[in-house]
């Protein structure tokens, strides 16, 4: 299935699983390579997609529909409900999440499996037909799972969330007052944001579609569910302050794409405040959570060990990765069933809940896409122009975890970070392209000779070291936008001539500087941004909207002379 945000991505998967098959989510966004990766992997038969996506679609084998144009076959067909015969162990999805290989690895989840995760919690939410669920996800992200049966499966209304819009909290805020949303799933990063929207003073009607932001008259949530990344409690206190912790009640959901969606869930408070800790819970009734040593064996109440996951939330394991597959999910010393092995830490704490600690290898989670730092790094061992490479995750900003690339180039190669991002960009996905890269003549080492990622610098020390060449806005227009950068990049100052991009700019960020822009008047798109890069550039874009060139009326003239 390779279909934008829309109501054929809906009719698409009803019609997938109807007709007994399992879907593929390709995300159109994706690059070529990764696309070809799966399609030659999942080895599918059928393409539904759009007729504006067919010619971005790698070649291929299969057999291509076009869920928007070719509605004059489709309507020859029977429009009686099919009996789909497909049965609770048969395959419902394939989802490809990040592979340390520099591959990404395909889960195989059962229609068992979707059905019991709602059938578990469902005498904690109650969900019913009259809440209004919102598809914020992409569908390649299992987040979607959820947010999509949790709607269709008790009756309620699914409203498809625009790219755009998803990118733009402020936006974001409009619809769920607009759309009376009661039931909304965020990652922790993209809730920080909603917050902050929430804070800030009412702006006057907005242009998109929607109207005037919404109060908090307007808001009619009842559930925020957490997932996808680990939650920092303190930068709910805020929204706690203003609306208390029970309407809506806010929920943490601890899982893995291998575990269907959720594994945990711990409802907040108030009382959470002031705590460091990032406790998630208890398992989902069906679920097994475990917490062993090296030798399998469990570990006391409060020691930390890893995490294995047991119960009918594990799924089948990796497509066409056997060996992958025996070495995560093992023979549970516990009962005939499997266990699967996450790379989480975690312990239990007295009261029988769980404390998450961080990863024991280089997997990290941002704004709830899992990655494997090591996927980034073999990528760039690739480019010929490189030297060495190391990616972290930074958070120099208290909640703001970004990406970093540390980058070596080979000796008398000048190398530049628009060319590093190019290369990455035709091999990975958006959310997997560090925000920022620093070029460095070497690596920093430990007294082991190994990379000391602590004494990598911060991109802000580089910026600053860099001081010799700023050039400060001089012209109101450059100030304003200056300003702008700065409050969104989170960095103290910045100069005309400085890049977006190379100061850790993203698409996501750029939104938000697009959309601060248009509440200044200026008339700016995402696009201006990705072409013109600096503030000196942008600057004379919005001066030219706002002063165009004067034009002159000038009489008739023949084109021959009188003479």
């Amino acid at each position: 299935l390779c279909v934008k945000r829309s109501l054929e991505m809906i009719i698409g998967i009803l019609g997938i699983l109807k007709a007994g098959g399992a879907y593929v989510p390709l995300d159109p966004e994706y690059p070529q390579e990764r696309l070809i990766f799966i399609l030659e992997d999942s080895q599918v038969k059928l393409i539904l997609t759009q007729e504006k996506l067919v010619e971005s679609i790698p070649q291929h084998q299969a057999s291509i529909i076009c869920l928007d144009t070719e509605w004059e076959k489709i309507t020859q067909e029977k429009t009686s409900n099919p009996e789909s015969g497909a049965k609770p162990d048969n395959l419902t999805y394939i989802i490809y999440t990040s592979g340390s290989t520099g591959q990404p690895k395909g889960v195989l989840v059962n229609h068992s499996h979707v059905v019991r995760l709602f059938a578990a919690t469902d005498p904690w939410y109650h969900f019913n037909s009259q809440d209004v669920w919102t598809l914020f996800h992409s569908y390649a992200f299992d987040f979607s799972v959820w947010e999509i049966w949790g709607a269709l499966l008790y009756g309620g209304r699914l409203v498809i969330v625009p790219y755009l819009i998803s990118r733009s909290p402020e936006l974001f805020w409009e619809l769920l007052c607009q759309e009376k949303v009661t039931i909304l799933n965020q990652t922790p990063t993209a809730f920080r944001s909603l917050i902050q929207v929430e804070k800030a003073p009412p702006n006057p009607p907005c242009t998109g579609g929607l109207g005037g932001r919404g109060t908090e008259d307007d808001l009619k949530l009842r559930l925020v569910i957490f997932g996808g990344e680990a939650l920092e409690i303190n930068g709910l206190q805020p929204w706690f302050e203003r609306y208390g912790d029970q309407h809506p009640q806010l929920v943490n959901m601890y899982g893995i794409t291998e575990t269907t969606v959720h594994v945990t869930y711990r409802p907040l408070s108030m009382a959470d405040l002031g705590s460091t800790a990032s406790v998630i819970g208890r398992p989902i009734p069906d679920n097994q959570v475990y917490i062993l040593d090296q030798y399998l064996q469990p570990v006391p109440l409060g020691v930390t060990g890893q995490m294995y996951v047991g119960g009918a939330g594990v799924t089948r394991g990796y497509l066409n990765r056997r060996e992958l597959t025996e070495e995560r999910f093992i023979p549970s010393p516990f009962s005939p069933s499997k266990l699967y092995k996450t790379g989480d830490l975690a312990r239990y704490l007295s009261k029988g809940e769980l404390e998450y600690l961080g990863r024991i290898d280089n997997q990290v989670k941002i704004r709830g896409f899992r990655i494997e730092l090591g996927e980034i790094e073999a990528l760039l061992a690739q480019y010929s122009a490189i030297w060495e490479s190391v990616v972290v995750v930074r958070e120099d900003t208290p909640g703001d975890k970004c990406l970093v690339g540390y980058v070596v180039p080979q000796r008398s190669i000048t190398l530049t970070i628009e060319e590093i991002r190019q290369f990455l960009k035709a091999k990975l996905p958006e959310y997997m392209i560090p925000n920022t890269f620093v070029i460095l003549e070497a690596l920093p080492l430990n007294s082991n000779s190994k990379v000391d990622r602590r004494a990598l610098p911060s991109p802000e020390q580089i910026h600053r070291s860099l001081a010799d060449n700023f050039v400060a806005p001089c012209t109101p227009i450059e100030e304003i936008l200056a300003l702008i950068w700065a409050e969104v990049l989170g960095i103290e100052q910045v100069g005309i001539h400085d890049n977006f991009f190379e100061l850790g700019g993203d698409s996501i960020r750029g939104i938000q500087v697009i959309a601060k822009a248009r509440k200044m008047s200026f008339n700016l798109s995402l696009s201006q941004l990705l072409q013109h890069q600096t503030i000196q550039e942008l600057a004379s874009l919005v001066s030219q909207e706002l002063n165009p060139l004067p034009t002159q009326n000038t009489e008739k003239f023949s084109l021959i002379s009188e003479n």
